[in-house]
């Protein structure tokens, strides 16, 4: 097929199948983009989330106009939809994934609204989300300089990756981040339990499919983290989707930590 005929096939399809609908003023990703299983499909509940992810970063990571964020594994831009909602916007956000349909969405429809979100296709190899990618997370150097970030954020990131690659972020994370700079993630953690495994039975869910759980015991994923130069400040247990925790991570040698 040529280049001609794909592009009038893509439009045809966006007719049939339109990418984005219109909510309460915000343009969100249709229900059949969007990640996250039956949680996010009903608008009302998938702009409410995106609103608390950003009322979550400005209470307890110290987000504000001259924060400068990194948001991983950002999907269908469900952090910036939120964050467009906010009175003052960040310095400046980009938005990272290894979905390419995703990354395209959000160039298409976030950006235009506002050039200070940004957005990078990150090709690294995810068994579940990026099977094809080309290259693995020991890899990993993104390219921004060192410290460029104040704040890191990624849900539902490490809850779908096995131990080298959460080391292999995390040391990113330790370059990426400035000295005050602070981390929320969510991610599988408990206590009791081996050090990591994949899909655990009996865990809250039937898991199906390569790394749709990685579970990690808490102690074991806080070494992780100390071993790169960050500790917990704050641990909310299973109170994230599906069951995820919670965590805030700063430098080691911060003076405050998250309220």
């Amino acid at each position: 097929m040529n280049m001609a005929l794909m592009s009038m096939a893509k439009r045809i399809a966006g007719l049939i199948r339109p990418e984005s609908v219109q909510y309460e003023g915000a343009v969100l990703p249709a229900k059949h983009l969007r990640f996250g299983g039956r949680t996010y499909l009903r608008d009302r509940d998938f702009l409410g989330s995106a609103r608390h992810e950003a009322d979550r970063l400005v209470r307890h990571c110290r987000l504000s106009s001259d924060s400068v964020v990194l948001d991983l594994g950002c999907g269908v831009g469900r952090l910036p939809i939120g964050l467009l909602k906010q009175v003052s916007l960040p310095k400046a956000y980009w938005g990272v994934d290894v979905n390419e349909q995703a990354i395209r969405w959000c160039q298409r429809r976030v950006t235009p609204r506002d050039e200070r979100f940004q957005f990078l296709h990150l090709n690294i190899h995810n068994e579940r989300y990026n099977p094809e990618g080309r290259f693995g997370a020991a890899d990993l150097k993104l390219p921004f300089e060192k410290g460029t970030f104040d704040l890191i954020y990624l849900y539902s990131v490490f809850s779908h990756l096995k131990t080298d690659d959460v080391r292999a972020y995390l040391k990113e994370f330790d370059r990426l981040l400035e000295p005050s700079g602070r981390v929320f993630l969510t991610a599988f953690l408990e206590d009791g339990v081996p050090e990591m495994e994949e899909n655990p039975e009996g865990y809250g869910r039937s898991w199906v499919g390569p790394l749709h759980c990685v579970r990690y015991r808490k102690s074991f994923f806080e070494t992780m983290a100390n071993e790169h130069g960050f500790r917990i400040d704050r641990f909310d247990h299973a109170r994230e989707t599906d069951g995820q925790s919670g965590v805030y991570l700063s430098r080691s040698g911060a003076a405050t930590s998250a309220t």
